[in-house]
């Protein structure tokens, strides 16, 4: 039985990819760490489960090798990406970099949440599974800044955690951020995402496939973009995105949109409805930093609780691990130092590495909210090899800081120019 209050340096509130990062990160630095799920483990969660290089480096930084090169089963590798537009089907393999690896990969999220939801216990942190964080405790002596957290466990049980540090990775709803008065902009874009699995003989695909105009059986075209992603278990992720930037957001049927999209992948990808495994299920994408500032009165905001989502292509995944090996380091100075304002350093350099790349996300997010523009831009851009490299690079967020080529210079010097979000 959980005392009525326990004591640990650092508190994070949710145990995907964020969360769990960085508790792996701090308890490998040899701080007390409490990581906090509200469900148990494995559970499913919205997402198309591709791990682009940018995870992979992130894995691969963690010690997870075997994971990232698709040695264990559960995760799989592929080679690039498939894009489909227009007439157009071209397969462009993940750059050749020096910052970032050449390969991608898929693992769902039942595995890869559970798999470093592991690596932060077995560095030392403890974790809480079906256990609610009802609301911060705070300290009106220091002007409310958080002191911790009140919990509520499955059978029951309440009590609250003291700490002088506390991470949201509570996903986009970050109802810890909430009350702590950090709102989500509504400035900044905004997508669902809509995606159910079936069992397919394209689960073997060395490539990950997207789509940027859908069209349903009859040809007609669809607002949002769509994606296919194999898996190692014999299925496929099917799944489309729509933005807010779309006349179709706010009264489309999802399950209908989706329904008809896979009816028209049937043929060619084994989408069959009796092939269909699991219900299809949709959830919120926030993007572009929707929720500032990443840091608070001693809350530090993690991966979607922020909205770090990547506006190009709906990639939230690597931004919530980078995010959080930051702010492990970032934690453990101020820990170190024994002041808090320290922490607002965290806040500072993320603006400085992604700001201006997700300004640009944003302008993009605009344009594909619009099929008509989006059909006009695959049906000629699509055919040109050199544009469509640069896009990709563009889109996956893969350059080089010391850039190898002109596409690397030409990208980061967009990003440097734009006003940071």
């Amino acid at each position: 039985m959980r005392a009525p209050v326990t004591y640990a340096d650092v508190v994070v509130v949710g145990a995907g990819p964020g969360g769990s990062t960085t508790a792996a990160h701090l308890a490998g630095l040899g701080h007390d760490v409490l990581l906090i799920e509200k469900e148990s483990f494995p559970r499913d969660k919205v997402c198309g489960d591709g791990l682009t290089p940018r995870v992979i480096k992130e894995l691969l930084d963690l010690g997870l090798e075997r994971e990232a090169r698709g040695e264990v089963p559960g995760w799989a590798t592929q080679h690039g990406l498939r894009i489909h537009g227009g007439h157009t089907v071209m397969q462009l393999p993940w750059p050749t970099l020096e910052d970032w690896p050449g390969w991608g990969g898929t693992a769902t999220r039942k595995v890869f949440d559970a798999r470093l939801a592991d690596l932060a216990v077995e560095r030392g942190a403890m974790l809480w599974q079906s256990t609610t964080v009802t609301g911060p405790v705070r300290r009106d002596d220091l002007g409310g800044r958080i002191a911790g957290v009140r919990w509520r466990d499955a059978e029951g049980g309440e009590g609250e955690v003291r700490a002088p540090v506390v991470v949201a990775a509570d996903g986009p709803s970050s109802k810890l951020a909430s009350a702590m008065g950090l709102q989500r902009r509504t400035d900044r874009p905004m997508a669902v995402a809509v995606r159910t699995y079936y069992e397919s003989p394209a689960a073997d695909d060395d490539w990950i496939s997207s789509f940027l105009d859908l069209r349903d059986d009859t040809g007609d075209l669809l607002s949002g973009y769509g994606w296919i992603f194999p898996l190692d278990d014999g299925t496929i992720n099917v799944g489309l995105g729509l933005l807010d930037t779309s006349k179709d957001f706010r009264n489309v049927n999802y399950r209908e949109l989706m329904t008809r999209w896979a009816r028209g992948l049937e043929a060619e990808w084994g989408t069959a409805v009796e092939a269909q495994r699991g219900p299809i299920r949709s959830g919120p994408i926030p993007m572009g930093f929707n929720r500032t500032p990443l840091h608070r009165s001693g809350l530090v905001l993690v991966g979607d609780s922020a909205g770090m989502v990547n506006p190009m292509n709906g990639e939230g995944i690597s931004y919530a691990m980078e995010s959080a090996k930051l702010a492990a380091e970032v934690i453990d100075h101020a820990l170190a130092v024994r002041r808090t304002d320290v922490l607002d350093g965290y806040d500072r350099e993320l603006r400085r590495r992604w700001g201006g790349y997700y300004t640009l996300g944003r302008l993009f997010a605009d344009l594909m909210g619009h099929p008509t523009v989006m059909h006009v831009c695959t049906e000629y851009g699509m055919p040109v090899r050199p544009l469509m490299e640069f896009v990709f690079k563009l889109m996956a967020h893969l350059t080089d800081e010391r850039p190898s080529d002109a596409k690397d210079a030409i990208i980061n010097t967009l990003s440097r120019l734009a006003p940071a979000a």
